[in-house]
């Protein structure tokens, strides 16, 4: 399958600043024909995911093209999603598959090849970046929280303690050393390995919270379906919540939209006013709206 390098190469933008950013984001369907590529940079690697199979001769070539695109990249990876076990390889350059990315001023663990995911989702920057805004003072609850980016970026921002439940231990100790890579002490930070939805009484522990982080995966086999769960979820808000807590959901399956988060707020929890919503950043482009990622924020009030 042959694939147009020049028009993906035409459209890659690398930010002077950014370490860390998608430079190619095919997924949206905004490019015919390109819409199984995805290009990220993590500086100094530029990795290239791919959704169905292409001729390597092709690859190879974008591979080169995006190599002498991107001045200070040493090393052009691709990652065959479309394969089990989602494999990756080496196509220019040295084999890099570990790094520390840097976003927003902040370090964050990055292993390429170990798992399907590498340690940090880049649709989700505005997000962190909000968060590190807004979070001083506060006890953060981070549900679904991986590798605790978001726990990061809200000690970054002066969080009086930050809460992170995920069934991963792997993803928690992950989310420990993020915080040491970024010499943050652990010390008010609480890592729970548990099921959301059976522990409900080990999260009113830690709180009551002044934020909360909603970030959950839209299916995982037998833990999670989120259009099944999310609002098992936001009814237990006011069990957890501070009066006029800041309340982040976020939603990333391409089946359900806006629509559906507004509504199930409004069956399951009422006292939860929007207050606005955070878009992506610029390069995650979709060619229909409602596919993407979508991050909304809300006031509790009782």
């Amino acid at each position: 399958m042959s694939i147009s390098i020049s028009t993906l190469i035409d459209h890659i933008q690398l930010q002077d600043d950014a370490n860390t950013q998608r430079l190619f984001h095919g997924r949206g369907h905004a490019y015919e024909g390109l819409e199984h590529i995805c290009v990220d940079w993590f500086a100094p690697v530029v990795l290239v995911t791919l959704y169905r199979e292409v001729e390597h001769d092709s690859l190879l070539a974008l591979a080169h093209s995006l190599n002498e695109k991107v001045g200070a990249c040493q090393s052009v990876l691709v990652q065959h999603r479309w394969q089990p076990m989602a494999p990756i390889e080496c196509l220019v350059g040295e084999d890099i598959r570990q790094l520390h990315a840097l976003e927003s001023g902040l370090k964050y663990q990055i292993e390429f090849g170990r798992a399907q995911n590498h340690g940090l989702f880049l649709d989700m920057k505005n997000g962190r970046d909000w968060v590190q805004a807004n979070a001083k003072d506060k006890n953060v609850l981070n549900l679904f929280s991986y590798t605790c980016a978001f726990s990061v970026a809200a000690s970054h921002g002066g969080a009086k303690q930050v809460v992170n439940i995920d069934m991963s231990k792997p993803s928690l100790a992950r989310g420990r050393d993020n915080h040491r890579l970024n010499d943050q002490s652990t010390e008010h930070i609480v890592f729970q390995a548990v099921d959301i939805f059976k522990s409900f009484g080990r999260l009113k522990k830690f709180g009551p919270y002044q934020m909360i982080i909603v970030d959950p995966p839209s299916f995982q086999k037998g833990s999670v379906n989120i259009a099944r769960d999310y609002g098992k979820i936001i009814r237990r808000i006011p069990q957890l919540a501070s009066p006029n807590a800041d309340v982040m959901l976020c939603l990333n399956s391409p089946d359900l939209d806006e629509a559906f988060l507004l509504n199930t707020v409004a069956q399951e929890c009422p006292e939860l006013e929007f207050v606005d919503k955070l878009a992506p950043p610029a390069v995650f482009k979709e060619a229909h709206a409602g596919k993407g990622l979508k991050v909304m924020l809300f006031r509790y009030a009782p």
